[in-house]
């Protein structure tokens, strides 16, 4: 996990929404974040995108699901690509990279493959962010 610094101005190309937390909205983030690509015009780096959103959004559903709590996604266009975010009210748990089987432990290693950096930080509230940065190849965030 990244130490990297996660302050990036999004202005008005940062999309925010709220889920339930279904394993239905994995998929509805997945779309939500497709659409937001397309627009930008980040297609190049959607796969990478899509599969670590998939990955984060599901640890959110599945090791921080806090009862009567949504969890929150968000997505900014950076110079060079895309930061993704995946909020949720666990403050207690944290990500952990395991080491890969039968049972699991694969999805931290996902994330940290095809993303540049990746992180979890406090959020205002209750609760924190895991995040992930994802940019074109050859680019730099900037």
């Amino acid at each position: 996990m990244s130490g990297a610094s996660t302050a990036i101005r999004c202005g008005e190309t940062r999309r925010v929404q709220r889920w339930t937390t279904h394993r239905r909205s994995v998929g509805l983030a997945r779309d939500e974040l497709r659409a937001a690509l397309a627009d930008w015009g980040l297609r190049e780096i959607e796969e990478p995108a899509v599969l670590v959103l998939s990955e984060l959004v599901t640890n959110a559903i599945t090791h921080a699901y806090v009862r009567g709590r949504d969890i929150e996604t968000s997505f900014c266009r950076g110079a060079q690509g895309v930061r993704l975010a995946v909020d949720d009210a666990d403050e207690r748990r944290h990500p952990k990279m395991r080491t890969p089987g039968e049972a699991g432990g694969r999805g931290l290693v996902l994330v940290e493959e095809l993303s540049d950096r990746w992180g979890c930080s406090a959020r205002r509230g209750v609760g924190k962010s895991v995040w992930a940065v994802i940019t074109v190849p050859g680019g730099r965030w900037l």
